[in-house]
């Protein structure tokens, strides 16, 4: 019997009819015969890629929820704790496994899997004829990176899944594949290889802009890694005691192509997240956004991961999640130069434009959060005030800026929803440096990973005359002497400050501190501290008084309900659920 792929069109039209008698005899218009998409190869694979921006607010591909918001970076925002079903992920007490979003996540994570199945499938049989053999040979590389990044993050999330590939598609054995038929380190070494073929098939520099090279590759196994060098994720198995130096090694290998390709350090931090500079030379792998006027389609590639993240009363659909945390503002704190790694929680603080005071910052936060009295995204036509937040009594007055662009530079998509044409970073030049570092500091080459942090925060100190002159007089920042690379630990701490600040609300915070072995030390201690806030008289994060964090369950995200029941006893869950 022949299988067909409906279009979204197709099903509308369904929908149109459903009021009418002839309903069942509708026949759908718009529907390709999969004999004839097979053998399509190229479009197949542009199928594939499609997948990369195929999200939404309730499956965001950027993983922000799962990387910001449970972590101590981040709070939910939006109306109250019951908009959307984010918040059992920030307080984790009330985190089941009938929660719809993660549903959501894993369900459209496989269909992208799909998509780059069947596009090797149909690049193995209709490929060499219609592209050529060494085309054909580079389109699946790239198909096998494309699957690898979707696998990356469900491993990222889920821990346990099951790896469906070309032949347990050819086979139609999908229903029969366990998702602990493999261990862990299995399932790494199924990612890696994606990765590796990627990496020893592709030339470092496409043609095509939006195309993965053989840079990106390389760059995804560090990333790859550095998460297996630490551990399993669970913190009696991950941390110090537990690193594999020949994976750390194998980061440094990789990273040494990257720090010699055609990428680098964008010359002004604030440059990196507005979108004119979209695949600038610090984009190593993004998702592509566009705007409809600049390519010219109905409406676009917007990215719908971010769509609930504008300000509240500047753009006209301006949710306001992702709000970032008191004890994130804290962080950027310095004393000298230099962050304030014991105490820097003393207090809770927050600059006010034109009113300097003793207490300096890191210019990376005038770049990262959005502050009343400041402009918003370096806009002075479009300064932040209290009046800014929706819910400030429940998640305060801070707003993140990376996700956003410019709002003088007009909106293009509003009204019910709201989204953005940025591109969205998956791994920046910086990101994969930092990861270079961290591996040379496990290494014992403290001096070179001194050397590359350095560098990040000669760029930091580089980044104010241009956007934010407004706050030179509360920034100072300096670069670490050689006595605080004198040993491991310290390294570490420098080094892991240094992510924090660089990498914060991109998504990276809570993996970070899985893989090192950190959760849930530094969130139950956030916890009780973040359920302290005020800003200016006004309490809020009271919420925080009913979270914990829960060591050996926690570090890892449940098996949604619906596919554990799909097939009942096909999947197993995760630890502690």
């Amino acid at each position: 019997m022949k299988r067909f792929f409906i279009s979204i069109i197709s099903i509308c039209l369904c929908l149109a009819f459903a009021g009418c008698d002839d309903y069942l005899d509708y026949k759908p218009t718009a529907v390709v015969d999969e004999d004839k998409a097979f053998s399509d190869p190229e479009g197949m694979v542009t199928s594939a890629y499609a997948m990369l921006g195929d999200c939404w607010y309730t499956y965001p591909f950027n993983l922000w929820p799962y990387g910001d918001l449970a972590s101590d970076d981040c709070l939910k925002g939006g109306s109250g704790t019951t908009d959307t079903e984010y918040h059992s992920v920030e307080v984790f007490s009330t985190l089941t496994p009938t929660l719809g979003h993660l549903d959501e996540l894993w369900y459209r994570l496989y269909c992208a899997i799909s998509r780059c199945n069947r596009a090797i499938l149909s690049l193995q049989e209709y490929g060499n004829d219609k592209l050529g053999e060494e085309t054909t040979k580079q389109r699946i590389a790239e198909v096998r990176f494309l699957r690898a990044n979707f696998y990356f993050k469900l491993k990222m999330v889920f821990n346990k899944v099951p790896w469906i590939d070309e032949e347990v598609y050819k086979n139609n054995t999908q229903e029969q594949t366990r998702n602990d038929a493999l261990t862990s380190d299995e399932l790494w070494d199924k990612i890696i290889a994606d990765f590796e073929d990627a990496y020893n098939t592709l030339p470092e520099k496409q043609k095509d802009g939006g195309r993965v090279n053989k840079v990106a590759a390389a760059a995804y196994l560090a990333k790859c890694y550095l998460e297996r060098a630490w551990g399993n994720g669970y913190e009696d198995a991950t941390g110090v005691n537990f690193i594999n130096k020949d994976y750390m090694q194998k980061v440094v290998d990789y990273t040494d192509v990257v720090a010699n390709s055609q990428y680098g350090y964008l010359e002004d931090y604030g440059d990196i997240f507005l979108p004119e500079y979209d695949n600038s030379k610090e984009s190593v792998f993004a998702v592509q956004a566009s705007d409809y006027n600049d390519d010219h389609t109905k409406f676009g590639r917007a990215n719908w991961s971010n769509t609930l993240n504008g300000v509240w009363g500047i753009w006209s659909c301006g949710w306001d999640f992702q709000k970032p945390s008191q004890d994130f503002v804290n962080a950027f704190k310095t004393r000298d130069g230099l962050p304030e790694f014991d105490d820097y929680d003393a207090s809770n603080d927050h600059p006010v434009n034109g009113q300097p005071t003793t207490q300096k910052w890191d210019p990376r936060l005038f770049h990262t959060v959005g502050m009343p009295t400041f402009p918003y995204k370096y806009d002075k036509e479009y300064t932040l005030t209290t009046a800014n937040s929706r819910t400030p009594n429940t998640y305060g007055y801070y707003t993140d800026m990376k996700c956003v662009p410019q709002r003088s530079k007009g909106e293009t998509y509003n009204s019910p929803w709201q989204a953005f044409a940025m591109n969205e970073y998956v791994i920046r030049y910086t990101e994969s440096m930092l990861d270079r570092a961290e591996a040379l500091i496990e290494l014992g080459r403290l001096q070179e990973a001194r050397t590359i942090i350095n560098d990040i925060r000669q760029r930091a100190a580089n980044s104010i005359k241009k956007h934010i002159e407004y706050a030179a007089d509360q920034c100072e920042i300096k670069l670490y002497p050689e006595s605080y690379f004198q040993n491991k630990e310290t390294a570490r701490k420098c080094l892991r400050w240094e992510r924090r600040l660089e990498m914060g609300q991109e998504h990276e915070r809570f993996f970070d501190l899985r893989r090192w072995g950190l959760l849930s030390t530094t969130l139950n201690s956030y916890f009780k501290r973040e359920a302290k806030d005020s800003y200016n008289g006004q309490t809020y994060a009271q919420y925080y008084k009913d979270a914990h964090f829960t060591s050996g369950k926690n570090e890892y995200f449940p098996i949604p309900y619906n596919q554990l029941y799909y097939i009942p006893g096909l999947y197993t869950q995760n630890k502690g659920y």
